[in-house]
C-alpha cells in the first residue's frame, strides 16, 4: 500500500488542521493505520493509531483529548483533526500502515510510510 500525507501548513497556538492520509494499492479497512510525528532532533513518535478489526482508537498522553483519528472507507483515507494546538505539536507528521492490530504504538512495528508533512505552530 502506497501513503499519501497531506494538510500540513503553518497555524497559530490554539488553531485547528486536519491531515489527510490517502491509501492507494490496498484499502484502509485492512490495515491498522497510525499517525506519527518528528521533531527536529528528536525520535519519531506516535500519535495515534486506529485498528482496522474494531476500529479501536489509541492515543499518546500528550494530543488525548485534543487529536482524533479517523477513518474513511470510501474514500480510503485515514485522517488526524488536531484541535488546539500548541508549539509544542510542531513537528513532520508521517501517517503509516501494518496488517495487524498488536503494538500500534511502536514505530517499528509499521510497514508502510507516507512522506510526511509539516505542521508548523507559531505560539
Amino acid at each position: 500500500v502506497q501513503l499519501q500525507a497531506s494538510g500540513g501548513g503553518l497555524v497559530q497556538a490554539g488553531d485547528s488542521l486536519r491531515l489527510s492520509c490517502a491509501a492507494s494499492g490496498g484499502t484502509v479497512s485492512t490495515y491498522t493505520l497510525g499517525w506519527f510525528r518528528q521533531a527536529p532532533g528528536k525520535e519519531r513518535q506516535f500519535v495515534a493509531g486506529i485498528t482496522w478489526y474494531d476500529s479501536t482508537t489509541t492515543y499518546a498522553d500528550s494530543v488525548k483529548g485534543r487529536f482524533t483519528i479517523s477513518r474513511d472507507n470510501a474514500k480510503n483515507t485515514v485522517y488526524l483533526q488536531m484541535n488546539s494546538l500548541k508549539s509544542e505539536d510542531t513537528a513532520i507528521y508521517y501517517c503509516a500502515a501494518k496488517s495487524d492490530t498488536f503494538y500500534v504504538e511502536t514505530t517499528s512495528e509499521y510497514d508502510y510510510w507516507g512522506q510526511g508533512t509539516q505542521v508548523t505552530v507559531s505560539s
